[in-house]
């Protein structure tokens, strides 16, 4: 009996030990890695940069840093908003750093690229900046995700919101890469679908300092809009111009097809005052956003952008599919990822469709002037939500050859 007992346990010993050494051998190198690829010193820094970063060690801290006892590390790179960079290091991350998942990449020329090294190596995208529809579109990737915003949501709620105030011939000022042109040409659908008119555009270099050519453009084309397609500094510095220019005080009215809190931060009130946008995430919406953005600003100094709170939603998520699943393969990881409901305090059960798209609400908001601002960072007047079903393109109609 004696001898029947210690075999016993031995046997059970031996098949805890193997299913230990299972279990472990589920996660590729004993390490879950992700890499996060952001503008960390360009006109895209504020908006995603170090704050992203931040944001998705806030996600793993929630996981205790880790997954069914398997570490995860967060290493970070900047691209420069050169798709050839971001290239390099995603591929070099991948096959030396063997990191399993990039996440951020703003920039949609720097995340086209990075989609296409990610889809070919089965290593997952988590996209929280790029906003071109094609991410999701004719160039989506069984592995790549789509949070936070695209182009068609903010571009088209903002220009819908203007037309139908009446405002209905626009002048497009365009960042000149793929986002620029596909935020343009969004907008421009919107416009002359409500029955609105096209006076003209102009494109300028990713980083432009002078705007003053295009503002006089802009204003001799007599436009009831002057619109902004490009984002972060440029949006900024166009802004600005557009001000000193005279351009709203000739009766023009200024529209920034993609703002960000941090962009209202540096224009100051007096000169966003009445600017109308749409984000996915608003810090002082209700107690949960409150809660979570005073963490952050704790540690950053500043309240989180939409594409900021997106990466923390995105890794979030992420590592909810890898502690569900027990591996951090791709294949696996990404159906589970689809199957499951995105619920944080960013969104709410919002769903994740074939070609990636997460169609998480949008909300159209207006800047408040500086008497409606009461405390600091108190910026957004929410003007209504629209549901993620009105706010994105319908995934059969997106061109994506992964929908069924």
């Amino acid at each position: 009996m004696r001898k029947f007992l210690l075999a016993g346990v031995a046997f059970a010993t031996l098949a805890v030990g193997s299913a230990s050494t299972q279990a472990q051998a589920q996660m590729s190198d004993n390490v879950i890695k992700i890499g996060m690829l952001s503008d960390r010193s360009g006109i895209y820094a504020d908006i995603n940069g170090e704050g992203s970063a931040v944001a998705a060690r806030m996600a793993a801290e929630e996981f205790g840093n880790a997954v069914n006892g398997t570490k995860i590390e967060i290493i970070v790179g900047d691209h420069q908003n050169k798709a050839d960079i971001a290239a390099n290091l995603a591929r070099q991350w991948i096959d030396t750093e063997k990191v399993d998942v990039i996440a951020d990449v703003p920039n949609s020329a720097a995340a086209l690229a990075v989609q296409g090294i990610t889809r070919d190596k089965k290593r997952l995208f988590l996209m929280s900046g790029p906003g071109s529809t094609d991410l999701t579109g004719k160039d989506c990737s069984p592995y790549g995700f789509q949070w936070t915003w695209d182009n068609h949501a903010v571009a088209s709620a903002t220009a819908r919101a203007l037309v139908e105030q009446g405002r209905k011939s626009w002048f497009f000022i365009t960042a000149d890469y793929a986002f620029g042109h596909s935020l343009e040409a969004e907008a421009a659908d919107t416009v002359k679908q409500l029955g609105g008119t096209i006076k003209g555009s102009v494109r300028h270099p990713l980083g432009a300092s002078d705007f003053s050519s295009y503002l006089l453009q802009a204003q001799a084309s007599g436009a009831d809009v002057v619109a902004f397609a490009n984002a972060g500094g440029d949006t900024i510095n166009g802004v600005k111009q557009a001000a000193e220019f005279g351009i709203p005080q000739g009766g023009q009215t200024l529209a920034g097809l993609l703002l960000n809190i941090n962009d209202i931060k540096a224009l100051g009130l007096e000169t966003s005052q009445g600017l109308m946008l749409a984000n996915s995430f608003y810090w002082d919406m209700n107690d949960e956003t409150r809660a979570w953005s005073k963490k952050f600003e704790e540690r950053t100094g500043r309240m989180p952008s939409m594409n900021q709170a997106g990466v923390y939603s995105a890794v979030r998520h992420y590592l909810k599919a890898v502690q569900e699943t027990g591996t951090d393969d791709a294949d696996k990881v990404a159906a589970k990822m689809r199957s499951m409901p995105v619920t944080d305090m960013m969104m709410k059960e919002a769903k994740i469709a074939d070609n990636g798209r997460v169609f998480d609400d949008m909300y159209l908001a207006q800047i408040k002037t500086p008497a409606e601002s009461k405390y600091a960072w108190d910026y957004f007047k929410i003007i209504k939500k629209i549901p993620g079903t009105q706010a994105y393109i319908d995934p059969k109609a997106s061109g994506c050859p992964l929908v069924k």
